[in-house]
């Protein structure tokens, strides 16, 4: 990633340590309020969290720091207090725009991470040559799933949406690596069912490079993932809402198209077609 944002430097802080499950929440945490965190004691961060202080201290022992204390320090050193001045004042706002201001902030992080497209052009290219494509996304990332499938479907040959768990699903994706599928697409997010990262495992055993859009770089899937991108989910509302895994899906496609080199004579095809059709009433 080459933004400069706070987000984006605490990530690259975070990048190369192996974290227990409570440290990736503390991460994960730190990273949605970059702007704050260099001014939040301990105690305060682990509220923020919900974890124990403890967990806080041995999180920054975890980075190579003597404590947290010296965590707070580079963090200050690396987001001075001029950047907290920049922020919006949330008093003006009440919860519903809170909660779109959030998603604001969320789309400014992934603009920033898309600041480096190396990540999403290799995801373009591992999508783009696997045929069949399974598309994995059960529960709350049904939606993103099938989303991208349905528009996937315009460009490639032979996607397969997998939007349902129980027993069936490690047959379908058998099925898929037995039909010549090289790499599969996951969208996972909170809160993370156990069959998602069941999944992505047996997935990687059939021999599958798994790619996965996730709510961070910490989330529960990124050891079963091959190339996880991260996009963050909304959390000020009753419901988790997931603009910018939404409009990652959309750059996915956009690089999956690229890489396809009938991509345009596919949806040229379509275009007539459903114009004889009269498919749609504009």
């Amino acid at each position: 990633m080459t933004s400069d944002s706070p987000a984006a430097r605490l990530q690259r802080l975070f990048e190369g340590h192996r974290l227990t499950p409570t440290q990736r929440r503390i991460a994960h945490c730190m990273v949605r309020g970059a702007t704050e965190v260099p001014f939040l004691s301990s105690v305060e961060l682990a509220e923020l969290a919900g974890v124990s202080q403890p967990s806080v201290t041995r999180f920054a022992v975890a980075l190579g720091f003597d404590g947290y204390p010296a965590l707070r320090r580079h963090l200050r050193e690396v987001a001075p207090p001029a950047e907290r001045a920049e922020e919006p004042q949330e008093d003006a706002y009440n919860e519903y725009q809170q909660a779109v201001q959030g998603e604001i902030e969320n789309l400014r992080q992934l603009s920033a991470m898309l600041a480096d497209p190396s990540p999403v052009q290799e995801a373009g290219r591992l999508l783009a040559a696997s045929a069949p494509l399974p598309v994995l996304g059960l529960r709350a990332a049904s939606s993103q799933a099938r989303g991208f499938a349905y528009f996937a479907a315009k460009v490639h040959p032979d996607v397969r949406l997998l939007d349902e768990g129980g027993s069936m699903l490690a047959d379908r994706i058998d099925a898929a690596a037995g039909a010549g599928a090289s790499a599969l697409l996951c969208f996972a997010l909170p809160r993370h069912p156990r069959e998602v990262a069941e999944a992505l495992e047996h997935a990687r055993q059939a021999g599958l490079t798994v790619v996965t859009v996730a709510e961070s770089p910490f989330a529960p899937v990124a050891r079963v993932s091959d190339l996880l991108i991260p996009a963050p989910v909304g959390t000020g509302l009753a419901f988790d809402t997931a603009c910018a895994p939404m409009l990652l899906g959309r750059v996915l496609l956009e690089a999956m198209a690229d890489a396809l080199p009938d991509a345009q004579a596919r949806l040229e095809d379509f275009d007539a077609r459903a114009a004889a059709r009269g498919l749609f009433v504009e």
